[in-house]
């Protein structure tokens, strides 16, 4: 490997940073194809359409509207049972592991399905005992509870007690996701203080559509006192001065955002990204897919273009990956063993750029 032209060979190499990424939004259309062909003969899963139909890879077939009820009608009504979740999850690491990630923190929202014998309690355990089950010997997985916004501030507080419950398993933090279009986001508060009291990282979904970025939501948030925020896109000026000031780490998500739309009427191009608004400034960036399995663009793809649509060299796209470290919530053992796999990339191709 050696600095050059960016390539997927170079991007796929790349000891890579996944920080925003939901787990059952990365579940591959052929992974729930495998639920789904187990499932025919029972009743939920002989009402639904075969994923590989259902769930379309095809980004440009889903934008803000359509997407959150893939999961809602959908993907949930195949994941509802522990052995399905431990299926799905295993799939997912072993699919992020192949893309080069050597650093991952999965996403979820705590789910029941009490006629199936799982509670909230038993799906953040599977899930964690898949990740312990799969190991670290190359990529690093920690967990990040998710509150829905159109959960109960009891609801809310629910799932920060299980990431308190399971801190010492591997949960590092607490994320503010769902529909943007639906809840109050000023009902968390206690949830998020209790959340900081007990050591856990906050990220939050942020500005992702007009609707859910007023000048009220968005002070509410930041009020929250987060360590990083996702998408970040319907910004205004002193929002962003904020930001930086602060120094928060930034989630963004190129293809998920122009392919669902999500970006400022008029804009509709990868150019058009607002990765270019903040590349270069106070705050670090991690690139992330959001959900791989619905939009079909990897981690590396992801690089790829940045590199494309902004000019980036590989080098830069090393930098990159470098500056997102000091942003990930797995503590300073992790940071440590990261900055040593990119300075060890590094010195790979500093050495074939010199080779004879």
């Amino acid at each position: 490997m050696m600095w050059g032209d960016v390539t997927e060979d170079f991007t796929k190499a790349l000891p890579k940073i996944e920080l925003h990424a939901h787990l059952t939004g990365s579940i591959s259309p052929e992974c729930l194809h495998e639920i789904w062909t187990r499932k025919r003969s029972s009743s939920a899963g002989s009402q639904l359409e075969d994923p590989l139909v259902a769930c379309r890879p095809e980004a440009e077939h889903h934008d803000i509207l359509s997407f959150f009820p893939v999961f809602d009608k959908y993907i949930y009504n195949l994941c509802d049972d522990a052995e399905s979740v431990a299926f799905a999850t295993a799939q997912v690491l072993k699919d992020f592991e192949a893309d080069g990630v050597k650093y991952l923190e999965l996403r979820t929202t705590p789910r029941e399905s009490l006629e199936n014998g799982m509670t909230k309690d038993v799906y953040v355990q599977t899930v964690l005992d898949t990740i312990a089950r799969h190991g670290k010997a190359s990529t690093s997985t920690y967990l990040i509870l998710s509150i829905d916004r159109r959960n109960t501030l009891q609801q809310a507080m629910d799932t920060v007690n299980l990431a308190i419950k399971y801190q010492q398993q591997g949960v590092v933090g607490i994320d503010l996701c769902g529909n943007p279009l639906k809840g109050d986001v000023t009902i968390f508060r206690e949830a998020f203080e209790l959340a900081k009291t007990h050591g856990l990282k906050i990220t939050l979904h942020f500005a992702e559509v007009p609707q859910s970025s007023t000048d009220l939501e968005l002070q509410t948030l930041l009020s929250y006192n987060p360590d990083r925020i996702g998408h970040v896109i319907h910004t205004t000026p002193d929002i962003e001065s904020e930001i930086s000031t602060r120094r928060l780490g930034l989630e963004l998500c190129l293809s998920c955002n122009v392919h669902a739309k999500m970006l400022p009427e008029g804009k509709t191009q990868f150019s058009d990204h607002h990765f270019a608004k903040w590349y270069g400034g106070n705050c670090p960036i991690a690139l992330c897919t959001d959900d791989v399995g619905i939009f079909g663009s990897s981690i590396s793809n992801e690089y790829l273009l940045a590199a494309s649509h902004f000019n980036l060299s590989s080098y830069d796209l090393w930098q990159l990956c470098r500056g997102a470290v000091d942003s990930i919530f797995g503590g300073e053992e992790e940071k440590k063993r990261l900055y040593g796999l990119l300075d060890e990339f590094q010195r790979v191709c500093d050495y074939a750029e010199t080779a004879p």
